[in-house]
């Protein structure tokens, strides 16, 4: 069959005019046709109220409007915030491996990694009031917990670590609350302020506390984290496997001795400065001090050879 193609470039050339014809009419549109334009085609969905909802297994009371407003705030701002969520998502596929058998072997439940995810974002950022890390640790908490925090090593930044002190953290707080719930708040305000404020209110329940904004708000903000990134498809997130971040293979090695000069080290290595770094974040000067002998452990990528 003979194709011919002056008549197929002709074709393109029509619809292509078309298409934008099409567009530049419709930017122009009138103020009644744009609204009904928009009327037609833009929408934005409230949220069915999720059934079954809990936190560590200790259910949401449903005996209130005001329940339900307050949870149904924060599944709005995680839903229509799409960036950072999408971003919860991904990094949560990183970093969850780690976490979640540190939270089982210290019987915490699993449900407080998404207390992380709240805390920080998943990142080793820094709060205004000077908590650092994946779990946001003060540094006077931070040593509390045995955390190591000086000039040279700051473990706030070590996920690992940091994971287990939140794990000792939260055990003391649930053994003095005897509630999940309230050892979370505890998390956000202290155990001494949480304390007080339910001797004062003469109330047992962190639903039935009148607490400060920000911890008013901690339960619902990690029960909309979890519902959502447990239910993506549910919410719009559209996520494929590849577009999923991933913990990077390496290699651990030990070290009880000073490190003069960690550019050196990663020569030996055949890894550069950023890639310790990286692997590495809680290491803050060029050398690591270590006079009493204490065991560090160091991530070095796989490629890499001493």
């Amino acid at each position: 069959m003979k194709i011919n193609l002056s008549s197929i470039n002709l074709t393109f050339l029509i619809l292509v005019l078309a298409y934008f014809f099409i567009s530049f009419t419709n930017s122009n549109l009138d103020d009644k046709s744009y609204r009904d334009e928009f009327k037609n085609k833009y929408a934005i969905f409230s949220i069915i109220e999720p059934i079954n909802i809990d936190f560590s297994g200790e259910k949401i009371p449903k005996n209130s409007n005001d329940i339900w407003e307050r949870f149904d705030k924060e599944l709005l701002k995680n839903t229509y915030w799409q960036s950072n969520t999408l971003l919860y998502i991904k990094r949560s596929n990183k970093y969850f491996p780690i976490i979640e058998p540190i939270l089982k072997k210290n019987n915490i439940p699993e449900d407080f990694k998404y207390l992380a995810v709240i805390e920080s974002g998943l990142e080793n950022v820094t709060s205004p009031s000077g908590a650092k890390g994946f779990w946001q640790f003060l540094k006077s908490t931070a040593k509390e917990y045995n955390l190591e925090v000086n000039y040279a090593v700051d473990e706030r930044y070590n996920l690992e670590k940091s994971t287990q002190a939140a794990c000792d953290y939260l055990n003391v707080a649930y053994e003095k609350f005897n509630s999940w719930t309230l050892a979370a708040a505890a998390y956000n305000m202290g155990m001494n302020g949480l304390q007080t404020a339910l001797k004062n209110q003469k109330v047992k329940n962190y639903y039935d506390l009148h607490l400060n904004s920000e911890t008013s708000r901690y339960i619902f903000r990690i029960l909309a984290v979890k519902e959502i990134l447990r239910n993506p498809k549910k919410y719009g997130f559209i996520i494929r496997k590849q577009d999923l971040y991933y913990e990077e293979k390496h290699n651990i090695f030990e070290i009880d001795s000073t490190i003069s000069n960690l550019y050196e080290f990663c020569n030996n290595y055949s890894i550069n400065y950023q890639q310790l770094k990286k692997y590495n974040p809680w290491l803050l000067t060029s050398k690591l001090p270590d006079e009493s002998r204490k065991r560090y452990f160091l991530k070095i990528p796989v490629n890499a050879s001493n």
